[in-house]
């Protein structure tokens, strides 16, 4: 009898993981949860994770990728995988930082592998081009490459994101922090948005933090996200304890989802194909070439004199925030597609040359004072990441009580102009008084921020008088110099005859052209 009992049992052993294959998942959650009593959800994400992916899809970028590899098969729906298998892969993967596996991990992946699929193909494409830039660095710095990862959580490898705080780049620095390892930041350069100068300087703040949390990179990666007093405040709050996991609970609950959510990212980048996904193909030049700039010129002339799409010039080189390059203070790299350097030495002496350069005046008085009018959609933190300042000091100098600003709205702002004075009009009558102002030497001129703005008061407008106009429909790689150039104009002509404040044109925009 009791032989037939144990046939039975094991009988109904055999086929319990048959019968219960779809509950396999949510019982290895189950009991990784038991073992870590960890939260059900991740927590707060991060902003470059948690943005609209459509509309980061919809930028420029999208120019420039085609569609997924043909031979990675990729759809919609994740494949599941058991908790032994993640984590023999996190174990596999070569690191030096420790890929601890638990259930905060797994539903990081999950989060990754499930409910931002676009944005992680996205990624993966934008990584081809990133990562060979951020490599080299780390190892001439002697830091585990799989710090790169972490780049992916801060910025989606996007080196134009600013954060709702301020934060900027593909390494999120905060302007203070930045400016404290020695990155250049004014109205004219941001060395937060350059991805090599950026990587240096996130070495140095890595470097920072391995030295005052012992070796420890789980507590470096927590104090890039909320900085070391606050991982030294969780430390004592857990009785000292200096693991990461013990002291979970008492950091703030961003940082919490942080780590798990970096050596997830590592996890996804490394075994996407797995699970039904694969990166989007991007035609970025992977090849490029750094040329030396020793005189002022404008990203919008070099791309018309060279037929390069001004937009890839602009990607190429995002440190540039007002499309100038200011060879004249020092010189600067201007990175290219390889095969335009030859092209750009060719014509070294035309982009160099005086005309349609009205706006780069030369100025040894940095700070400089203009009025900024607001645009719709933009905020103070953006409006201060444009001119290299804080938030703050717009609050101050114009009396506002918050970040939120109305349409319209006249600004006085105080700005380090690099060098290259922001071009002058006549300040509007009605901008009201700035809060405590001060006598000072600088001039208050209204913000043209571009490098193909007026140099200098005019008194004329060259559109006086009985003008006529012809209109014209933006093609792709067109920019306002060749535009102008092939109409006989200058770019500040155009401009204004087309209410424009910068030098960005969208293909199948029409601009009106004056004749006459």
């Amino acid at each position: 009898m009791r032989k037939h009992y144990l046939l039975i049992i094991c009988t109904l052993c055999l086929l319990l993981p048959v019968n219960a294959q779809d509950d396999i998942q949510t019982q290895e959650l189950l009991e990784i949860s038991k073992k870590d009593s960890f939260p059900d959800e991740i927590g707060l994400i991060p902003e470059s994770l948690d943005a609209d992916v459509d509309s980061l899809l919809h930028t420029w970028h999208t120019q420039y990728f085609t569609k997924s590899e043909n031979h990675c098969h990729d759809d919609d729906n994740n494949v599941l995988f058991g908790e032994d298998v993640i984590s023999d892969r996190l174990d596999r993967l070569p690191h030096i930082i420790p890929m601890s596996y638990n259930s905060l991990v797994r539903k990081s992946i999950d989060f990754y592998m499930n409910k931002r699929r676009n944005l992680i193909r996205y990624i993966l494409g934008m990584a081809d081009y990133y990562f060979p830039i951020i490599e080299p660095i780390l190892d001439e710095h002697d830091l585990p490459l799989e710090l790169k990862y972490l780049a992916v959580v801060e910025s989606a490898l996007n080196p134009t994101a600013i954060s709702r705080v301020g934060a900027c780049g593909l390494w999120q620095f905060m302007l203070p922090t930045g400016k404290s390892y020695g990155l250049e930041i004014n109205s004219l350069i941001d060395e937060r948005r350059d991805p090599a100068r950026s990587t240096h300087a996130a070495c140095l703040y890595f470097k920072d933090m391995y030295n005052l949390f012992n070796g420890d990179w789980n507590l470096v990666i927590a104090s890039y996200n909320c900085g070391p007093g606050n991982v030294s405040k969780a430390i004592r709050r857990a009785g000292g304890a200096t693991d990461f996991w013990k002291i979970y609970q008492h950091l703030p609950k961003e940082t919490r989802s942080y780590v798990p959510l970096f050596i997830a990212a590592c996890y996804v980048m490394n075994y996407y194909c797995e699970h039904n996904l694969c990166p989007m193909q991007t035609t970025m030049p992977l090849a490029t070439d750094t040329v030396m700039l020793t005189q002022a010129a404008s990203l919008d002339k070099i791309a018309g004199l060279l037929s390069l799409d001004i937009d890839l010039l602009r990607t190429l080189n995002p440190q540039y925030r007002r499309d100038i390059v200011p060879g004249n203070i020092k010189p600067c790299p201007l990175k290219l597609p390889a095969s335009y350097a030859y092209a750009f030495i060719d014509k070294t002496n035309d982009i160099y040359s005086a005309s349609d350069n009205e706006a780069l005046i030369s100025t040894t008085a940095r700070q400089q004072q203009i009025v900024h009018t607001v645009q719709r959609g933009e905020n103070l933190v953006t409006i201060a990441d444009k001119y290299g300042i804080t938030a703050r000091e717009i609050r101050n100098l114009n009396g506002l009580g918050s970040n939120r600003v109305a349409a319209g709205k006249q600004l006085r702002i105080k700005v380090n102009n690099g060098g290259i004075a922001f071009a002058a009009s006549k300040t509007p009558a009605n901008v009201a008084p700035a809060k405590q102002q001060s006598n000072t030497a600088s001039s208050q001129i209204k913000a043209t921020p571009t490098a193909a703005s007026t140099g200098g008061t005019k008194t004329n407008s060259p559109l006086s008088g009985a003008a006529t106009f012809v209109t014209y429909t933006v093609k792709s790689g067109d920019s306002l110099y060749s535009i102008s150039r092939n109409a006989g104009i200058t770019v500040a002509i155009l401009q204004q005859a087309n209410n424009l404040t910068g030098t960005n044109i969208r293909p199948g925009q029409v601009l009106r052209i004056p004749k006459g």
